[in-house]
C-alpha cells in the first residue's frame, strides 16, 4: 500500500497543545479533519521533528516539522452493489445523483445494504480517493427514504470538507416541491394564529419553529416551545388544487436543514403533506373538492408527496457556482393530474 508524506512548520504563536496546532496549520489543501490527525496522532504517524509522537497533549513551538505517514485509503467496510443510478452530475471530486423514493441514504442496523451509499461505491469505483481514510463517498447531507430528488456527494476529502463548511454555514440553495392538503393563504385568521406561522412579501409563507425528538417516539421530530434546534422553512403556492380547494402544489425551501423539517412545520399550520404516514395522521382529501379520481389518488399514494426539485452550492474544488434540477417523479406527476390535469407537470 503506497503512503505519502506531508511536511509542514507549525507556525508562529501556536496553540498550547499539539493536536490544536496541527489543526490549524496543517496545510488546507491535505483537507485533514481533526479526528483524522487524532487517528494519524494514535496510529504513529505524526513525527515533530523527526520524533514520533502519539499523544495531542504536547507542546510545539513554532519552526517545528512536522510529517504525517498518510497511507492510501483503505477499501471501505461496506460493500458495492450494482444499484442503477441516476446520475445528473459526476467530476473527479463529487458525484449528484437523482434518488429515488424508497431507497435509503446510509447504511443503518435496519437497512444494511441497498442504500445510496452502497449504489455508489460500486458506481466510482477507483474513482473514489477516499474521505477520512477510507474508500467510500462523503455524505454531507441525506433526504429522507421516501424523499426524491437531488443529493450530492463527496469523493474526495477536499469535496468532503469545502461541501460540508457550505451545508453547515446554510449557503446551499435547495428547493422542493410537495403537494399538501388544503392551501397556505395569507388571508386565512387560522394561519395567522398559529404560533411560528407568517407571511412575507408574494405570499411566502414562513414557518419559524424550533425542532427537537418527539417526547414519545424517537423516530419522529416535533415542534417544541423551549430548547430544540433553530428550523425555518419557506412555502410558496404554485397551483392551488381541487374544486373547491382541496390541495396545493408548493414549492419550499430551507434556511435551516433539521431531519424531517418541511414534513413536520407543514403539519404544524395544518398543511401536512398528502401521504405522509407518520405526520399526516390520517387525513383524507374530500370527493366534494377533489373529485372522485383525486380523492382516491391521494388516499392511495404511499409515500410522503416531496421532491428535492433543485440543488445548488459552489463547487468545494473549482469555486465554480453549480445548480441542478430534477423533473417530479412519475408519481407525483401523476397525483398532480389526478387532482387537476396538467397542473405542475413541467415544473422541475
Amino acid at each position: 500500500m503506497t503512503e505519502t508524506r506531508l511536511t509542514f512548520a507549525i507556525q508562529p504563536d501556536p496553540p498550547a497543545r499539539l493536536d490544536k496546532a496541527l489543526a490549524r496549520d496543517v496545510p488546507h489543501e491535505a483537507a485533514l479533519s481533526r479526528s483524522r490527525l487524532a487517528r494519524l496522532l494514535e496510529n504513529g504517524a505524526v513525527a515533530v521533528n523527526g520524533a514520533v509522537v502519539t499523544s495531542g497533549k504536547g507542546r510545539v513551538a513554532a519552526g517545528d516539522r512536522v510529517t504525517l505517514t498518510l497511507a492510501a485509503a483503505s477499501e471501505s467496510h461496506m460493500s458495492g452493489e450494482p444499484i442503477p443510478l441516476d446520475i445528473v452530475h459526476e467530476d473527479a471530486d463529487l458525484i449528484v445523483v437523482n434518488k429515488p423514493a424508497g431507497m435509503v441514504v446510509h447504511p443503518a442496523p435496519g437497512t444494511p445494504s441497498g442504500t445510496l451509499v452502497n449504489a455508489l461505491i460500486h458506481h466510482c469505483g477507483d474513482s473514489l480517493s477516499g474521505v477520512g481514510g477510507e474508500r467510500r463517498p462523503g455524505i454531507v447531507h441525506r433526504i429522507d427514504k421516501d424523499t426524491s430528488g437531488l443529493l450530492v456527494a463527496a469523493k474526495s476529502d477536499r469535496a468532503h470538507h469545502g461541501l460540508a463548511a457550505q451545508f453547515e454555514a446554510h449557503d446551499v440553495d435547495r428547493h422542493y416541491r410537495a403537494i399538501c392538503h388544503g392551501v397556505p393563504d395569507a388571508g386565512d385568521p387560522r394561519l395567522r394564529g398559529i404560533r411560528g406561522a407568517s407571511f412575507e412579501a408574494g405570499g411566502v409563507l414562513r414557518i419559524q419553529a424550533a425542532l427537537a425528538r418527539h417526547p414519545h417516539d424517537r423516530q419522529k421530530q416535533a415542534v417544541v416551545r423551549t430548547g430544540g434546534r433553530r428550523a425555518v422553512t419557506r412555502a410558496r403556492v404554485i397551483s392551488p388544487l381541487g374544486q373547491p380547494l382541496a390541495a396545493a402544489l408548493l414549492e419550499c425551501w430551507l434556511e435551516t436543514g433539521r431531519t424531517h423539517q418541511i414534513r413536520v412545520h407543514l403539519a404544524h399550520v395544518g398543511h401536512a403533506l398528502i401521504g405522509d404516514p407518520v405526520y399526516g395522521g390520517r387525513r383524507r382529501l374530500p370527493i366534494s373538492a377533489a373529485g372522485d379520481a383525486g380523492a382516491a389518488a391521494a388516499h392511495a399514494f404511499p409515500r410522503q408527496a416531496l421532491h428535492a426539485a433543485t440543488l445548488g452550492f459552489v463547487h468545494p474544488v473549482t469555486g465554480d457556482r453549480l445548480r441542478f434540477a430534477a423533473p417530479l417523479p412519475p408519481d407525483m406527476v401523476g397525483l398532480l393530474a389526478a387532482l387537476a390535469p396538467g397542473a405542475g407537470a413541467d415544473t422541475p
